[in-house]
């Protein structure tokens, strides 16, 4: 008695198996994944040759990057008018480190202050006033 061979076995090898075309495979499976699948793992040799600059840090961040802000509170020039009552104002004991030039003085004021910008001590000199660093 004789048997016959299954289908199957018959056509191993064969992609259909005699049904057809059969669409190509979206995973990219004999690549080994696609794009930079696998990178740290079965593609780990491939990376360590050829894209050597992907392992580590590089260059460095500034403070400002870091999120890093500094302490000087500041105060401009339109804020100060605002605020001087008389002819002198002290703005370190008022809790101010640095006045900014944005704004007007009609006013001579002498006002001390840790630091200035250069528009701010020539707006303030301008109006007749002072600008003393302490």
């Amino acid at each position: 008695m004789k048997y016959k061979r299954k289908k199957s076995v018959k056509l191993r090898g064969s992609m259909t198996h005699g049904h057809g075309h059969k669409k190509k495979r979206r995973g990219g499976g004999s690549l080994g994944g696609r794009g930079n699948a696998g990178l740290l793992k079965h593609k780990k040799f491939r990376m360590l040759k050829y894209q050597r600059e992907r392992l580590g840090k590089h260059g460095f961040k500034s403070l400002k990057q870091k999120g890093f802000k500094p302490n000087t509170v500041t105060l401009n020039l339109n804020d100060l008018v605002r605020l001087a009552e008389g002819k002198e104002i002290d703005l370190t004991s008022l809790g101010y480190d640095k006045v900014l030039g944005s704004g007007k003085v009609t006013v001579a004021l002498t006002v001390k202050a840790k630091a200035f910008s250069e528009k701010a001590k020539e707006k303030i000199e301008k109006a007749g006033g002072k600008a003393v660093q302490v």
